[in-house]
């Protein structure tokens, strides 16, 4: 067992407070290092999740790829198994979060009130009592989640299995009544009643084991918000070239939307030249966008990638709410396209497979980019592929990635957004994989595959319209195994589409045609149309001669 109070208040606020309890059957030696681990990994992994998650996804996840870890190595032992229950209680804001695995035991004394939080998961084997839905048990973990409000004065007590048929109710309220103020010597009053009970009732007594958590004081209310999270900085003002803020001169206003604002900037320090992003000065009360604002932040101070857009540290301490980040010399993917019209398909093809790499970096970390575009893509002097505009990214969540889809819609959809987006369906890493094969095709071809732009969509009937566009219509050096590698990638079905990035990107590495014979398709597959409207005309011909030879 273990309690972890954040001494840094941006964490403590972000993350909260967490206490914890671990228990594992005495007949099982191996379990014992699976109880010290799930305790130890918890608060290591917890407080090293990203600070915009929320705590039911950060417990959820830790707690998922725990279970995995002590499920697999079960696997290569004997006479034992990584199985251990476990009750983990997050303290945040006002409000407390419980996750529950197993037998181990949590109630809350409130007054005089006495309540038992957690369920007990036990199954009866021989005589014996196992805990069932532990921890380790099975590769899937079930696990039980509680928020409850928290009042000033609760007391939280954590204890295991082994306590049962000692202590009543009246008894842990007494024995943690006497003297509150000292947990400690609460925790020793219950340990001995509970040994005492134990030794006349005739059975062992060196099992017991009490963890106390009283809450002496709450945040005023309403205070909880990502500004405040981060230091409550303000948001900068509406900036010209010229001025300047933090040591920061503004150089270039790169960018004005309704949400943000960004800037190339100079540090007159350094004299290093960087980008910087900002909220937009109207959206000062919207905490919803700050927390996004936030998100994006994190992307690209966690997502270690050479294609994709990176972070830099100011060099004085900041007054204002904005990140910085490096400043790409160069152009966009747009620009370079009408730049080098002549450029070689394996140069396309090379540009092609960065790109995917950069996107796979996002999702490496479950992060949806949702504007993969020409125009957010740029090509730096030496020829190197880096991807930015993050406006739109946001988590993978669990309820059909629908925060994503509404965020993506609410900023505007492109010609390259997956048909999902304007229908209103469920997106996700495949919605990514579409938008970039949309971009390759339109590198490849200087077109978009469907005549219909999948984001004037208006209901799934339309899906029938989209016919895909061969890409050796319009480039005959793009080879079929290429062509049919674009072809399913943007397939208006999500689910027909790769079922991951990698192999997306090892058919381009792999079947990009690079050395291979090129073959000039044929008039029919050059012009489709025109074939078959020959074919018309000779049929409507015929029916004529026939008519008139009657």
């Amino acid at each position: 067992m273990s309690v972890r109070i954040p001494d840094e208040a941006g964490q403590l606020a972000a993350k909260g407070a967490c206490a914890l309890i671990s228990d594992t059957s005495s007949r099982n030696a191996i379990a014992k290092q699976a109880g010290d681990l799930s305790v130890r990994g918890f608060l290591a992994d917890y407080f090293s999740t990203p600070d915009h998650w929320d705590v039911k996804t950060s417990a959820t996840r830790v707690l998922r790829a725990l279970n995995g870890w002590c499920y697999s190595q079960s696997t290569f032992v004997e006479d034992g198994s990584y199985v251990s229950s476990l009750s983990a209680m997050v303290f945040r804001s006002r409000e407390t979060h419980l996750f529950h695995m197993g037998d181990t035991l949590v109630f809350r004394l409130r007054g005089a009130e006495f309540e038992q939080l957690s369920r007990d998961h036990i199954t009866d084997l021989g005589g014996y009592r196992y805990p069932s839905r532990a921890l380790g048990l099975d590769g899937s973990i079930d696990i039980d989640y509680m928020q409850l409000p928290l009042k000033q004065g609760d007391i939280f007590l954590f204890t295991t299995q082994a306590v049962r048929g000692t202590l009543m109710p009246s008894d842990y309220v007494q024995l943690i009544r006497q003297d509150a103020s000292d947990l400690d010597a609460a925790c020793e009053r219950l340990a001995s009643a509970a040994r005492d009970r134990a030794q006349s009732r005739g059975y062992g007594a060196d099992q017991f084991c009490f963890q106390l958590v009283r809450i002496d004081q709450l945040p005023e209310e309403g205070r909880d918000h990502p500004g405040r999270i981060y230091g409550d900085l303000p948001i900068p003002p509406e900036l010209s070239p010229g001025e300047r803020i933090d040591g920061l001169e503004i150089q270039e206003v790169l960018s004005r939307t309704a949400q943000s604002r960004v800037y190339r900037v100079r540090d007159t320090r350094s004299e290093r030249e960087m980008v910087m992003k900002a909220p937009s000065p109207e959206l000062s009360n919207r905490n919803a966008y700050l927390e996004h604002f936030l998100l994006q932040q994190w992307v690209v101070e966690r997502v270690k990638s050479p294609f994709v857009a990176r972070v830099m540290e100011p060099s004085r301490p900041r007054r204002y709410l904005y990140y910085l980040m490096v400043y790409v010399e160069g152009m966009t993917l747009a620009a370079w396209a009408r730049r080098h019209p002549q450029a070689s398909l394996a140069q396309r093809l090379e540009i092609a497979v960065q790109l995917g790499k950069a996107v796979q970096a996002l999702h490496h970390r479950d992060l949806l980019h949702q504007r993969i575009h020409p125009e957010n893509v740029l090509i730096d002097t030496h020829g190197q592929v880096v991807l930015t505009d993050f406006s739109a990214c946001h988590m993978r969540d669990l309820e059909g990635h629908r925060r994503s889809r509404e965020l993506a819609r609410q900023l505007g959809l492109s010609e390259h957004n997956a048909p999902e987006y304007a229908l209103g369906d469920s997106v996700g890493r495949r919605s990514d994989q579409y938008s970039l094969a949309s971009t390759i095709y339109w590198l490849l071809t200087d077109k978009l595959p469907y005549e219909l732009a999948p984001n004037q969509l208006r209901g799934h009937t339309d899906l029938e319209q989209l016919s895909y566009r061969s890409a050796r219509l319009f480039n005959p050096e793009i080879t079929l195994e290429l062509d049919d590698t674009l072809r399913r990638a943007l397939d208006p079905q999500r689910p027909l589409r790769f079922r991951r990035m990698s192999e997306f990107l090892y058919a381009l590495r792999h079947q990009g045609g690079r050395g291979r014979r090129v073959t000039k398709p044929s008039r029919l597959l050059r012009e489709p149309a025109n074939f078959w409207q020959g074919i018309a005309g000779i049929l409507l011909l015929l029916l004529v001669l026939s008519w008139l030879l009657r």
